[in-house]
């Protein structure tokens, strides 16, 4: 009975000496498991503790199959969220995994469950699988799901998780219409993966593109092709060159993550040709990387503003109104461009006098007063009536 008792008490004593060691987590760096947890520093407590409820909360973005610097979605992704958390006095870190498969997506989830974060930012379709094989095992984590749609996780979205898709057509639009008003009749579109969102930018620049210059009188060419992959190479860059070099391509709408290096390389060659950059503002970078002035506009997507908001409703207990739910975001202003989920930048917009900020307004207020519409449909290219397209399938 003596012995029993004494190792009770020495297991009594362990126990309570790990609980006096807290929640210990490793977020001092990286966790050196194969390179796939990219861990922040905690963020520093505001002095008033930050907002309500944000003691309660830890968030955690997870890259897709790129990474933090891809000057697309994740990068811009991990720049809010951390933004975010820093502004909130929340802990923070971001995970890249180990490599582009739904299995090791799923990991990095379950490191993050394992580390104590709440929170999960994910972006992009490729998150779909994993959050169907994920979502009930963790009921407890509320997950933010940018680009994923309901048919991504299975026509069903989970009550722990929301879903966030964006009308690319709105956007790809206002490209298309800003492209041709500005002077470029002769264009081409380089998709990346032919997926809903990135047709959905194309088959939205197609009918901007023909709108523009129905208006005009004037005769357009679209050179329509996608590259298969979201990151650009020699092969694609080859055939870009081809296009401005040779074709008389004067400006490109590259529309994939990375493949926008390709479009940049090539337009570097050629003075006075241009890219339209995609998802986000992307002329910081590639107007630094191939010449300044090179990106005439950006077709964006509010994902820094879905983020905000979304961390917003969770600190103030609000993620059942949006839990299970997939929303389509589009234009929730007519007034004030700059406040809708879809747009072009106001401030690196290459205006001039055939398409001004003004005249950008007033497009955005007809297309939401509903005086223009533009078709979401990616069953079929969209029918044109004064324009020619040249479907040129995939360079891969």
């Amino acid at each position: 009975m003596k012995k029993l008792f004494a190792i009770l008490l020495t297991l009594a004593m362990v126990l309570s000496l790990a609980a006096c060691g807290g929640n210990d987590s490793g977020n001092s760096g990286d966790s050196g498991d194969s390179g796939d947890s990219q861990q922040e520093p905690a963020a520093t407590p505001a002095d008033d503790g930050g907002s309500e409820g944000g003691a309660d909360i830890r968030v955690a973005m997870i890259t897709d199959y790129g990474d933090i610097t891809d000057q697309s979605f994740n990068q811009t992704t991990y720049e809010a969220s951390k933004a975010w958390c820093e502004a909130n006095g929340v802990e923070f870190t971001y995970y890249k995994p180990a490599g582009d498969s739904t299995a090791e997506r799923v990991a990095m989830v379950e490191k993050a469950a394992d580390e104590d974060y709440n929170v999960i930012v994910m972006p992009g379709f490729a998150f779909g699988e994993t959050i169907t094989e994920v979502a009930d095992v963790y009921p407890e984590i509320s997950f933010i799901a940018l680009d994923v749609s309901e048919g991504d996780v299975g026509g069903t979205v989970p009550s722990n998780v929301y879903c966030a898709v964006y009308k690319e057509e709105l956007c790809g639009y206002m490209a298309g219409v800003a492209a041709v008003k500005l002077g470029y009749t002769h264009l081409g579109y380089l998709g990346g993966m032919a997926v809903p969102a990135v047709q959905r930018f194309g088959y939205g620049f197609i009918q901007g593109v023909d709108a523009a210059a129905g208006e005009l009188g004037v005769d357009a060419t679209i050179e329509y092709v996608y590259g298969n992959q979201f990151f650009g190479d020699p092969d694609i860059t080859a055939y870009t060159d081809n296009w401005y070099q040779n074709l008389g391509v004067q400006a490109v709408f590259a529309c994939g993550g990375g493949i926008c290096t390709s479009a940049g390389e090539a337009a570097a060659k050629v003075p006075g040709t241009k890219v339209i950059g995609v998802d986000v503002d992307q002329s910081f970078t590639l107007d630094a990387a191939y010449g300044e002035g090179v990106t005439l506009t950006s077709a964006m997507k509010g994902l820094a503003a879905t983020v905000n908001h979304m961390l917003d409703e969770v600190v103030a207990g609000n993620f059942a109104n949006y839990g299970g739910k997939a929303e389509a975001l589009g234009l929730v202003s007519g007034d004030d461009p700059s406040a809708n989920y879809v747009l072009l930048p106001m401030d690196t917009t290459l205006w001039g006098d055939g398409f001004t900020q003004d005249d950008y307004k007033a497009l955005v207020k007809d297309m939401f007063d509903g005086k223009i519409t533009v078709s979401d449909d990616i069953s079929a290219m969209p029918a044109v009536s004064n324009i020619t397209v040249n479907d040129l399938g995939n360079i891969k």
